[in-house]
């Protein structure tokens, strides 16, 4: 048996579900899936830098992703990842094949997670997932907002 394809075939039906029944609700009700990982990890830092950096190595060391790349820009606002060779790309395929847009990244997740409890950011969310099977990787757009006045602050997320 293919443990990670049953996995990922787990998580598809669970994601589907959750869509139909919540529809445009679905990624806001996911965005604590998969943190418990990433808090059993013991990630440390004092910036933003250290902190994703410590969550990337942690999930690449677990053998979670190939590799993962990032930046942050837009008024420091916009997270974006690059994600090479996720174990859940198949989740996202299925997903893409049964007409539903993928929502859930838990990379993603877990590296929002530590902003928030390790640096007190106000909010995180994931803002788009791309997913681009031909050359397996997904790209994530994530607002994060390091404080109060931050959130609402207006960019042109397109252009970067």
């Amino acid at each position: 048996m293919d443990e990670n394809r049953y996995a990922n075939e787990l998580l598809f039906r669970m994601e589907q579900l959750l869509y139909h029944e919540l529809s445009g609700c679905a990624p806001w009700k996911t965005e604590l899936t998969g943190v418990d990982f990433i808090q059993s990890q013991d990630i440390a830092g004092t910036n933003e830098k250290e902190i994703v950096s410590a969550c990337i190595e942690r999930i690449k060391a677990a053998g979670l992703v190939e590799d993962i790349t990032y930046s942050v820009g837009c008024n420091d606002i916009l997270l974006r990842l690059e994600i090479k060779g996720c174990r859940h790309m198949l989740k996202e395929t299925l997903l893409r094949q049964s007409g539903i847009k993928p929502y859930n990244c838990l990379a993603a997740n877990m590296i929002l997670d530590q902003l928030i409890e390790k640096l007190g950011y106000a909010t995180t969310y994931v803002a788009d997932l791309a997913i681009e099977e031909s050359e397996g990787k997904c790209v994530v757009k994530a607002a994060i907002y390091a404080t109060p006045e931050k959130i609402g602050a207006v960019s042109e997320w397109p252009k970067d």
